[in-house]
C-alpha cells in the first residue's frame, strides 16, 4: 500500500488509526481493487487522499467538521490533496438518518459558496439504493466500513467524466462485478491473510 504523506494524515490521533486503516483497506481492496471507481486509483497511488476522522456524536458537530474539511480541501493544492474522506464513526450509524444528513451536507456546500467547486458523495456500512433489498449486491458499491462523506473537486470529476466515452458503463460494470462476487465474496475481501 502506498505511504501517505504527513500532510494527508496530519492531526490524527492514535485512536483514529483503526478507522483510517479500515477505510484505507476498503479503498485499496474494494474501490481500487475491484475498480468500482476508475477515478480513485490515481489519488490512491499518489497518496493525495486525505483521511479525516470526525469525533462528532451529533449532526451539528459533524456539520462543523464537514464545513472545516470543505474549506480545507478548497484551499489545498490539488497536487497535495485531491480528495477527502471524512469518516464519522460515532454519528449517523442508521442509514436513513445518514441519508437525511446528505441534504444538510449539500446545503453546507452552497452556504460556503463552494457549489460548482466541491461536491459530497456518500458511503455507509448499510448503504441501500432505493428500490433495492438490503443485501442486493448493487448496494456494496457504496458500502464503507464506517459512515463516510467523500469530498470531491468538481473539476476533477468533470475531467474524469470527459475522459470516458460512456460513464454509465461504470455502473453496469460495477453491478456485474458485484453480482459475480456476491455476498460471500464481498465478505471475503475483509479477511486478512496472515
Amino acid at each position: 500500500m502506498p505511504q501517505s504523506s504527513d500532510a494527508i494524515t496530519a492531526g490524527l490521533t492514535p485512536a483514529d488509526m483503526p478507522y483510517i486503516e479500515a477505510t484505507r483497506r476498503w479503498v485499496e481492496r474494494a474501490v481500487v481493487g475491484l475498480n468500482l471507481c476508475p477515478f480513485a486509483r490515481a489519488p490512491f497511488v499518489q497518496g493525495t487522499i486525505r483521511y479525516a476522522v470526525s469525533h462528532a456524536r451529533d449532526g451539528d458537530t459533524l456539520l462543523d467538521d464537514l464545513c472545516g474539511e470543505l474549506q480545507s480541501l478548497a484551499a489545498a493544492d490539488r497536487a497535495d490533496c485531491e480528495t477527502t474522506l471524512l469518516i464519522h464513526p460515532q454519528v449517523f450509524g442508521d442509514f436513513l438518518d445518514y441519508n437525511d444528513f446528505l441534504d444538510v451536507a449539500d446545503a453546507a456546500v452552497e452556504a460556503l459558496r463552494l457549489d460548482g467547486v466541491l461536491q459530497v458523495a456518500s458511503f455507509h456500512p448499510h448503504y441501500q439504493f432505493a428500490d433495492s433489498a438490503p443485501d442486493d449486491s448493487e448496494n456494496f458499491s457504496n458500502r464503507s466500513p464506517y459512515p463516510t462523506l467523500h469530498l470531491l473537486r468538481e473539476a476533477s470529476v468533470e475531467r474524469a467524466m470527459e475522459a470516458m466515452s460512456d460513464t454509465d458503463e461504470i455502473y453496469r460494470r460495477n453491478l456485474d462485478t458485484l453480482r459475480r462476487l456476491g455476498l460471500a465474496g464481498w465478505q471475503a475481501l475483509w479477511r486478512d491473510i496472515d
